[in-house]
């Protein structure tokens, strides 16, 4: 199960959440409100080597080299 980032909508409160899908539905911890996936930070490979230029976005990405 991945942990992943999300930011509120509603309060802008940034959290991460350990979810079981990565598209799971995310409520905010603070409010309550639907929170939306934050696609920032650092990306790391499943070798646990930093990717160049990987904005973390799996469906738009050419894959890890």
């Amino acid at each position: 199960m991945p942990i992943l980032q999300y930011v509120c909508r509603n309060c802008g409160k940034e959290f991460e959440e350990l979810v079981r899908k990565h598209d799971d539905p995310v409520q905010c911890p603070a409010c309550g409100a639907p929170a939306e996936r934050q696609w920032s930070g650092t990306v790391y490979s499943a070798t646990g080597k930093k990717c160049g230029g990987c904005t973390g976005n799996c469906k738009t990405c050419g894959g890890c080299h």
